[in-house]
């Protein structure tokens, strides 16, 4: 389980909207955080309309005074800052997850500028791709505010991929060490919502696409059985449902109708991120959800397999 947390922070409210979840996750599994600034070579002054961090000295201070006042004296803190400036800070945080190796990141979504645009959209990237390092995405309240949060419900969202079947164990330990209820869900595609080559199949062979969704679906509620078996043996309370249409909209849909507090997603490495980030469902979901998004990357030999 995730013993080591990493949390970036840049000085803004929108950066810290992470740290309720950093807090909750080092209680329940007994963590450690390290919480991280990359100081950037000619820093603007200003980020999501407010003061930013531009100097070591200063970045210092602020995660040191952020260590008392948002962690209880019961979690392990450290602080890190990266004084050399840097212009590219994604790759600079990817090489302190090398350096520092946690087993989990954990990082705002949401804002403009920086935050967004380079950790989010890239560095989330290339810590996926390189299937290792676990990634919790939270996106804050409206106005920037820290967003609550827990884990009593974990919804992990499941399609026969070995691949994607990574993020099951995740999903199943931290389900465990929180007592969470467990809910599984595998979607499968009504003939309307296929795209690609499955529109084509079903615009040439109606009748035969249909009937190959309809043995999909008997095909997936067996998977999910056998799931359930083996994780209800382990002591865990999980419920599991197939159903059908587009994922990503069921996926949300569902975790919001069963009240969940968090997505569990596995991901492929290498191989599959130009897919992924290109329009796949994970990035489908966190555009439209405002849930945390817990994206497990594969094992580069599981993703080639």
């Amino acid at each position: 389980m995730f013993r080591h947390l990493l949390l970036p922070l840049d000085g803004s409210r929108l950066a810290e909207a992470a740290i309720p979840a950093a807090v909750y996750l080092a209680q329940k599994l007994g963590a450690s955080v390290t919480l991280i600034h990359i100081v950037e070579r000619a820093a603007k002054g200003e980020i999501h309309g407010e003061r930013h961090l531009t100097t070591a000295d200063e970045a210092c201070a602020y995660l040191g005074d952020v260590a008392v006042r948002a962690f209880p004296p019961d979690v392990r803190v450290v602080t890190h800052v990266h004084t050399v400036g840097t212009d590219d800070l994604p790759q600079s945080i990817l090489d302190h997850v090398e350096e520092l190796a946690p087993d989990l990141i954990v990082m705002c979504t949401h804002g403009s500028g920086g935050l967004r645009d380079f950790i989010f959209g890239s560095m989330a990237q290339r810590v996926i791709g390189r299937g290792k390092t676990p990634v919790l995405l939270i996106r804050p309240k409206d106005g920037g505010q820290e967003a609550p949060f827990a884990c009593r419900r974990l919804l992990a969202p499941l399609d026969g991929d070995p691949g994607h079947e990574q993020g099951l164990p995740v999903a199943a330990e931290l389900a465990q060490a929180c007592g969470a209820e467990l809910r599984l869900v595998f979607v499968v595609h009504t003939p309307e919502t296929l795209s690609g080559q499955g529109a084509a199949t079903r615009r040439l062979l109606p009748g035969a696409m249909r009937a190959v969704l309809d043995l999909a679906q008997g095909d997936a509620e067996q998977y999910l059985r056998q799931r359930v078996a083996a994780l209800e043996a382990a002591g865990l309370t999980v419920e599991a449902e197939t159903r059908r249409g587009d994922p990503t909209a069921v996926i949300v849909g569902t975790a919001a109708s069963r009240g969940s507090d968090l997505i569990v997603l596995g991901t492929h490495g290498k191989t599959g991120m130009d897919a992924f980030w290109a329009g796949s469902t994970g990035p489908k979901i966190s555009a439209r959800s405002r849930l945390p998004l817990l994206l497990v990357p594969v094992p580069e030999t599981i993703a080639r397999g």
